[in-house]
């Protein structure tokens, strides 16, 4: 089980990839950073990932059996954070505390900020693309504040499959530990009746700029995906300890990335062929996120 925050995952997950392990992946920063490098280890050394996010999880079980070439599209949902009815300047003005109270699950800071600003969407919109193998395009994601689909498969003749479960961590935990087989969660279960309704929305991407710039890192390639979550990681941990407001966190990403087309551009332009160059990336962007933030600490 792989659950380390952050890129330091990455290392580990990489050693137990190459040595052929069966590898529960709950650190999806590792993934986001190195999913080309994840996947091509895993084909030659036979290991398999198993997805642990919720929302991965419930897509690998839709998928099942299927063919890759059965699937149209895979659609991410999202609980929308804390700030999801919120307005433009009360989400401005929103603390730390504010932004960890997650509406329906429990999740450590740096997750948790990244749900609020929906980041941790953009984040699982690349992993979806380095596990399932399919294009930014075929990827959607809609806002459902429920949780309790946790995300849909549609198929080439229409058919939708969606996994549905109370929102606990532990079943996709259970399910990756347990795999193939399924053991026994005690877990509230469903009680669609109670529940009454499922709603769903389109993400609003003014109020939440994360998802728009981690669609475009992920269209402009692997080194600008790395630099994202190295930029973010900073942002996030600023923002925690008080240092910017929780806005400058979209606001620092999208500069470290811009700065890095200019003092890094040979190295945010190429596609990583090791550990050794995705570290490089990350350390990169790792040091104009931090310096934008000190700028915006200090204004």
């Amino acid at each position: 089980m792989a659950a380390i925050v952050g890129c330091a995952g990455l290392e580990p997950v990489m050693a137990a990839i190459e040595a052929g392990k069966t590898v529960a992946l709950a650190n999806k920063e590792a993934l986001v950073t190195a999913g080309r490098l994840m996947t091509e280890a895993a084909t030659q050394s036979g290991a398999t990932i198993l997805p642990v996010d919720s929302e991965h999880n419930a897509i690998f079980q839709c998928i099942a059996c299927s063919r890759n070439e059965d699937v149209s599209k895979i659609i991410l949902t999202a609980s929308g954070g804390p700030f999801r009815t919120a307005t433009a300047e009360a989400i401005a003005a929103a603390t730390p505390a504010q932004a960890v109270a997650h509406p329906n699950w429990s999740m450590g800071a740096k997750i948790s900020v990244d749900s609020a600003t929906l980041m941790n969407k953009g984040l699982e919109l690349i992993e979806a693309h380095y596990l399932f193998g399919l294009a930014s395009e075929r990827i959607d994601i809609v806002i459902h504040p429920q949780s309790v689909i946790h995300s849909l498969v549609e198929f080439v003749d229409g058919s939708v499959l969606a996994q549905l479960s109370a929102p606990d961590m532990r079943t996709p935990i259970a399910h990756a530990l347990a795999w193939p087989d399924r053991v026994a969660v005690s877990t509230n279960r469903l009680d669609l009746a109670a529940i009454a309704s499922l709603t769903f929305e389109q993400p609003d991407l003014d109020r939440f700029p994360a998802l728009g710039l981690a669609r475009a890192a992920l269209k402009a390639g692997p080194a600008r995906v790395a630099a994202l979550s190295a930029a973010n990681e900073i942002a996030v941990e600023a923002f925690l300890t008080g240092r910017i407001r929780f806005l400058d966190i979209c606001r620092i990403v999208q500069e470290a990335m811009a700065a890095l087309e200019g003092t890094e551009a040979g190295l945010i332009a190429k596609t990583p062929s090791s550990f050794a160059e995705v570290a490089a990336v990350d350390q990169a962007a790792r040091r104009a996120a931090l310096r934008i933030a000190g700028s915006l600490a200090a204004a």
